[in-house]
């Protein structure tokens, strides 16, 4: 079963799919950025879904939108660029100059005003507030965008390039299903994979925070919330299947790229957490990544290790943009999607994160202390302020390892090796061949002050790999290095 299936069949099975597509940090607000600016956080400085943590703030709006790709798409290429859905948590924030501002590099532009909704919304048309209520013909978000996307397609002019970027909030909180929908996968539950619903041990504290085993409750809420992510999904599913009848009904769909993918993934009682993101493992991380488009051969599937600062430079390239010209830490994947043989590719990337805590007591859970948030059912927190982590992931011929240092005062490590574990149930740092974690550490830091090219050199297990002398420190143990420094 899969909500997905007219996707499955009209991108996956007439494309490329993507097996280990990543996010540099599971959040949508600084994953979001990263796809627009091609960058990892610690570039763009989008560190959390709050204007505080630059989410839409003005800061970001003067240093970091004139140069996202669709900026360049239009600006450069000559693109005219459509964009509806969800853009950035706090965009419409009254401190952030509200619905009437709109970004550069868009044609048309139908954003939400902040965060996810179903019904009873504001959307920004062009600069203007456009509100919707609760009728379900005319309102519910998931059809609202298909139908403006549908329009572009119909009206646009012939002329130009186009790009579109179509945002769902779907399957994201509150989970409202269509009504059509809101009875179907009756029978599905969350999936019960070997992490699940076991205790976190020689985890970072957070995980070994959470109760195992779980509530009743807590099991029911997630196992619902899981079932109505995929109720979203299926309209979501004929959004897609109404876009691909269109373009092919204007002849356009043989010379047009779709890709199709999501800003995080989600847990469901991994490690006993009830529902969220925001943590370092693959549940949290990897994300789909689909690609149909002119020169990509059908049904395939590809294990190369990518990201979605990879998106921006694909879609440039695509465009005939000079990437020498950008300051994007990402790759193209266009020789990858056209299948060259021969492909040099990274072997690693950096997963980041800084975490958020209030700095009172949660009023729902006194006992925890304070510096802890999004703490439910059952006082299971599932974020944190020293909830900041940086990791090298890495896949090489030889290596499928995941190597983690927390800012926090334990200085806390976790590495996996995914061949053996693949649900990261067996942290082993104090295990681990000692070389193998100083190269990683080392590469850690050097990932984490990179910037364009300089996040693009061998990782750890490449061939080519040399390790930065400047970083060879005279005591060889393992040390993190605080990382929250280089935000704001």
């Amino acid at each position: 079963q899969t909500p997905l299936k007219k996707t499955n069949a009209l991108i996956a099975q007439m494309g490329i799919t993507f097996l280990n597509a990543y996010v540099p940090s599971a959040l949508c607000c600084p994953s979001r950025a990263s796809i627009l600016t091609g960058k990892y956080p610690h570039n763009h400085h989008v560190v959390n879904n709050s204007l505080e943590g630059n989410c839409s703030s003005k800061l970001w709006q003067k240093i970091q939108e004139p140069y996202t790709f669709p900026a360049l798409l239009k600006a450069m290429c000559g693109y005219q660029t459509f964009f509806a859905g969800k853009y950035l948590n706090e965009y419409g924030a009254e401190d952030a100059g509200g619905v009437g501002h709109v970004p550069p590099g868009w044609s048309f532009w139908y954003a939400l005003e902040k965060n996810s909704k179903y019904y009873n919304y504001t959307l920004s048309v062009n600069g203007k507030a456009r509100r919707h209520g609760e009728n379900y013909s005319v309102d519910y978000l998931t059809d609202v965008l298909a139908n403006m996307s549908l329009d572009f397609l119909e009206y646009k002019s012939n002329f130009e390039p186009f790009f579109m970027m179509i945002s769902t909030p779907a399957p994201h909180s509150p989970w409202t299903p269509a009504p059509q929908y809101t009875k179907s996968f009756q029978n599905v539950s969350a999936p019960r994979n070997s992490n699940f619903n076991i205790h976190g041990k020689n985890k970072h504290w957070l995980i070994r925070q959470a109760k195992t085993p779980m509530t009743n409750s807590s099991i029911q809420f997630l196992d619902d919330a899981y079932r109505k992510r995929w109720q979203t999904l299926l309209s979501v599913d004929d959004l897609i299947e109404k876009l691909v009848k269109k373009l092919e009904l204007n002849g356009e769909l043989d010379n047009t790229y779709i890709f199709y993918t999501s800003d995080n993934g989600f847990h469901t009682g991994q490690f006993s957490l009830p529902i969220d993101k925001r943590q370092l493992y693959e549940f949290d991380i990897k994300v789909p990544l689909l690609v149909r488009g002119p020169g990509i051969k059908a049904n395939q599937t590809n294990k190369m290790l990518v990201a979605n600062i990879d998106l921006g430079p694909t879609i440039l390239d695509i465009a005939g943009y000079d990437l020498n010209k950008t300051q994007m830490d990402g790759m193209s994947l266009l020789p990858l999607l056209r299948g060259d043989k021969n492909v040099t590719w990274r072997s690693d990337f950096l997963v980041e994160y800084q975490g958020e805590g209030y700095n009172g007591s949660d009023p729902t859970c006194p006992g925890l202390g304070p510096g802890v948030t999004h703490c439910f059912p059952d006082c299971v927190c599932e974020d944190s302020y020293n909830n900041t982590y940086a990791c090298v992931r890495t896949l090489s011929t030889s290596w499928d390892l995941q190597y983690c240092e927390f800012d926090d005062r334990e200085v806390f490590v976790e590495v996996y090796n995914l061949t053996a574990d693949p649900h990261q149930i067996n942290n082993i740092a104090k295990t681990i061949d000692q070389e193998i974690l100083e190269k990683m550490n080392y590469r850690l830091m050097m990932l984490q002050s990179c910037s364009g090219a300089t996040c693009r050199t061998p990782g750890v297990f490449d061939p080519g790999y040399r390790p930065d002398p400047r970083l060879m420190f005279s005591n060889h143990g393992v040390r993190a290095r605080r990382f929250s420094a280089q935000t704001l």
